[in-house]
């Protein structure tokens, strides 16, 4: 490991954090959507360490990246653990000798039972979903591409079997009309922070009662791939619609367009052109798709090998065919 528990607590001492409330934290967590809570908590609380993911290789020069947890972390002077396997000797001790009072995950990876075990009070996860609905690395695609019109937020106690521990809180609220998977995680990230810290403030009150969840109404929400994303014109506009906004931005739904790979980010459906299942059609007012019984509008998209643009900005440019079918 690259820090000893002893460098932590000093670490730990020397930015005041004393001066906060006394309850002990470890934070576990990897992407943007867990940086907000990450703060939050760090300005009420004791951080003694954050766990995040190794950095990783990319771009065309192979830089290693650090997660966007563990940039915050840095820049609040914050301890960062960044273990290859969370089951690795090192790394269990040194979050036991740490013994924290919570232990707060957001957006990681499978914890091993020696390590949730380890917080005294316990240790939770934020999902960003109504558990037992949508358990799995994506909840919040799923629930755009099965077009539900409510979902939300659970906190819950790490269980050995993911996403099946008892609930602590939840926080249900309707979906906005024509919402992406990315609208929806920006939507939540607020609402994820403030979940967060009721249920930390739950768990030191010590005056709870978690509810077990009903296994059999359970659905799953495994992650999900860009080779999942190729946009199948053949089925209805609504399904249409939801798969699209399920991936929107990233993978990005994809279809092939004047001998290139296109990815669709937002639509909207039309009721005014006609327009054959699997073909396109460009004028002056829109950019439509023809699914099995109507027609898309196809509002946000990217072009191969370019940044994404509005219809707007594409028919400024556009001097193809006004109509023809994806390949």
């Amino acid at each position: 490991m690259a820090l000893e528990v002893q460098d932590i607590k000093t670490l730990y001492q020397n930015n005041n954090l004393l001066m906060k409330d006394p309850l002990n934290i470890v934070f576990m967590g990897t992407p943007e959507f867990s940086v907000p809570i990450l703060e939050s908590i760090n300005s009420n609380y004791n951080v003694l360490a954050v766990v995040t993911v190794p950095d990783k290789p990319q771009g065309r020069g192979r830089h290693e990246i650090p997660s966007p947890v563990k940039i915050k972390a840095v820049e609040l002077g914050l301890p960062v653990l960044q273990p290859e396997k969370l089951k690795d000797e090192d790394f269990v001790q040194t979050i036991k000798d740490l013994n924290p009072d919570i232990i707060v995950v957001v957006a990681f990876r499978i914890l091993p039972r020696e390590v949730f075990t380890s917080a005294k009070i316990g240790t939770f996860n934020i999902h960003s979903s109504i558990l037992p609905k949508f358990r799995g690395a994506a909840p919040i695609n799923w629930a755009i591409i099965k077009g539900e019109k409510t979902t939300g937020l659970t906190t819950f106690l790490i269980d050995d079997k993911v996403d099946t521990g008892n609930v602590l809180l939840r926080d249900e609220f309707e979906i906005p009309e024509g919402f992406t998977a990315g609208d929806l995680h920006d939507f939540m990230m607020p609402r994820a922070v403030e979940i967060g810290m009721n249920t930390i403030e739950l768990l030191k009150s010590g005056d709870y009662t978690p509810l077990k969840q009903d296994d059999s109404i359970a659905t799953p929400a495994p992650k999900i791939f860009p080779e999942n994303g190729i946009i199948n014109w053949t089925l209805p506009a609504q399904e249409v619609i939801q798969m699209i906004h399920g991936f929107s931005p990233i993978p990005g739904a994809r279809t092939r367009f004047n001998n290139q790979l296109l990815k669709i980010y937002r639509v909207r459906l039309n009721e005014e052109i006609l327009v054959e299942s699997g073909h396109f059609l460009i004028n002056k007012s829109g950019f439509f798709a023809g699914c099995s019984d109507g027609a898309i509008q196809i509002m946000e998209f990217q072009p191969e090998g370019k940044k994404a643009i509005s219809f707007k900005e594409f028919i400024n440019g556009y001097r193809g065919a006004a109509s023809g079918m994806f390949e």
